[in-house]
């Protein structure tokens, strides 16, 4: 029976065979359970055959109400569905936050090890090479610095938008729970 709920929640065009199959279900269920309350009955087990009564009970009342149920289970799986979906887009967005930050580090690494080299290179040079050198080096670091900066405001920005789809994520969640309460309260 879940199964069949669950595949008429998320199959609409298909509701009225499933309906029929969750009556099926429950129609089986009933015979199958108002037998077993009979057989309890005649051994004196009162307790048994009323829990087996309210059994019965529940299922009439879901054959009766299939499609209410199965609306139900449509917006609850149907939100169900868009948290998952919210969760897998935001652990996406963490990889790749997580990604940029080993690339930001590998290129430091990179950078520090070019100083390093040059400095190295430095110490064999005459003069006027070596004020060439320096001038070059401060041209890289200007330009390693504009670069680092790029790189620290597209990580703002990054920022920026994860916190602006978290809020609309947020907001679209609370809308949700809003409006089923209002379904409940009518």
């Amino acid at each position: 029976m879940d199964k069949a709920i669950f595949e008429a929640s998320q199959n609409p065009g298909e509701m009225e065979g499933y309906i029929k199959v969750i009556q099926n279900l429950a129609s089986k269920t009933i015979h199958a359970t108002e037998q077993e309350k009979e057989k309890v009955e005649r051994e004196g087990l009162t307790d048994q055959a009323a829990s087996l009564g309210r059994r019965i009970e529940n299922q009439k009342f879901m054959s009766e109400r299939a499609e209410d149920i199965i609306n139900v289970a449509s917006k609850f799986y149907n939100e169900k569905l868009v948290e998952l979906g919210e969760n897998v887009r935001r652990e996406a967005r963490g990889e790749e936050r997580r990604e940029a930050e080993r690339e930001e580090r590998k290129i430091a690494e990179l950078e520090k090890a070019g100083r390093e080299t040059r400095k190295k290179e430095r110490r064999g040079m005459g003069r006027e090479e070596k004020r060439e050198a320096e001038k070059q080096d401060k041209r890289e670091e200007v330009a390693a610095k504009e670069r680092r900066e790029a790189r620290g405001e597209e990580r703002r920005e990054t920022e920026r938008e994860e916190r602006r789809i978290a809020e609309l994520e947020k907001a679209g969640r609370e809308t949700r729970k809003k409006e089923r309460k209002e379904r409940r309260g009518n």
